[in-house]
């Protein structure tokens, strides 16, 4: 299901960009809808919704920084489309900040170490915290129609593990973000919380008997034509 227009969202975008002089954002936007082209969400939307969603927050939130925006649009093409970092069409500060974003286990490392590591490393960029904080956000809020339970139980315990963390820690870091840190929180602590008792009561009812035996979370969603995407 696609609830906003990609191209409306583009637009809005595109015009915001243009008036404010966010020359990195221009470029960031069509590179990234170039890139994206034809790859879908496990959700069924075309990929390019994901980027464009965090890019309208952003701007809703009043984060009208351009390199910030730029990452934003950026953050997955790299990772998820084979594009090398020096192929993107900005500054070496942006691209810095889209380096960031990806994550990967070195040898002979654990992948909790790996983890520690690779947010640690976020938390002092201020582009890419930002931009992985709105990435969440975004992605707690479709995940109960995408995730199976195993999934979202996962998913769910890493935000609370390290995302959620990564946010107060950031409160102290950027504090001139602390109004758009809370609404950020907010919605991703509420929806969270709201998807994990909505699971915990339905599994109260199928130890009783009483749950439907159909559901089993959101695999269902994966079988998206077009190339699928991880998130």
């Amino acid at each position: 299901m696609c609830r906003f227009s990609a191209e409306k969202m583009y637009t809005y975008i595109r015009g915001y960009a243009a008036g404010a002089d966010m020359h990195e954002t221009l470029k960031a936007l069509a590179f990234a809808r170039k890139q994206h082209e034809g790859q879908r969400r496990k959700t069924g939307e075309p990929y390019i919704v994901h980027p464009l969603t965090m890019a309208c927050n952003a701007l809703s939130l009043h984060l009208r920084d351009d390199e910030v925006v730029a990452t934003i649009l950026l953050h997955d093409v790299c990772e998820d489309c084979h594009v090398g970092l020096q192929e993107l069409p900005v500054s070496e500060r942006v691209r810095s900040s889209v380096e960031l974003m990806t994550f990967e286990v070195m040898p002979g490392e654990t992948k909790e170490n790996a983890k520690n590591r690779y947010y640690n490393l976020i938390l002092q960029d201020r582009a890419a915290t930002l931009t992985k904080l709105l990435d969440r956000c975004h992605n707690v809020s479709s995940m109960a129609e995408a995730f199976s339970k195993e999934k979202l139980k996962s998913y769910m315990e890493e935000t609370r593990q390290y995302v959620l963390p990564l946010l107060r820690r950031a409160k102290t870091v950027y504090p001139e973000d602390s109004d758009i840190l809370f609404v950020v929180k907010y919605h991703i602590t509420s929806v969270v919380d709201s998807i994990e008792a909505t699971m915990q009561a339905y599994e109260g009812k199928a130890q009783e008997g009483q749950a439907d035996p159909a559901w089993n979370g959101a695999d269902d969603m994966s079988s998206a034509t077009g190339t699928e995407k991880k998130k």
